[in-house]
């Protein structure tokens, strides 16, 4: 059985661009939705999102900052199951710009145009408290 490290896991969680992010709705229903980490994933279990200010996930981030990530790999090159990794955690809202700038890369211009200017940008950070992971045959659990 393969034993991955919170620094193994981070690796692997940053290779995974797309993500989905769960929240809970104001009527206690899961919400979900695709998310680009961008490679942005720490070796402590913490993970950056943009988005917009105005939008329903912030919402119920500021309700219940409680929040799920499931990240999906590749199959590989001969077949073998990708691996799976879910995150329990919790979510902080940023909103300075020089917090922006730490985790900012040029390819988030094709969402937010006027870069970390963007008018109603703001910053998830997710820290993770739980990391189940599944890789074929292994599967494990690291509290954060």
């Amino acid at each position: 059985m393969t034993a991955y490290t919170l620094q193994d896991l981070a690796k692997k969680m940053a290779d995974i661009d797309f993500v989905m992010l769960q929240t809970t709705t104001d009527g206690g229903e899961h919400a979900a939705r695709p998310m680009s980490n961008n490679g942005d994933v720490d070796y402590d279990g913490d993970s950056w999102f943009f988005t917009f200010e105005n939008t329903r996930m912030v919402a119920d981030i500021r309700r219940d900052p409680k929040v799920g990530l499931s990240f999906t790999g590749a199959k590989s090159l001969l077949g073998k199951p990708p691996i799976f990794v879910a995150v329990q955690g919790h979510c902080h809202l940023h909103t300075d710009k020089a917090t922006f700038a730490e985790h900012w890369v040029k390819d988030l211009e094709r969402w937010f145009e006027q870069g970390i200017d963007t008018p109603g940008i703001v910053l998830l950070h997710v820290r993770a408290s739980r990391i189940t992971w599944w890789d074929g045959e292994d599967n494990g659990e690291l509290t954060v």
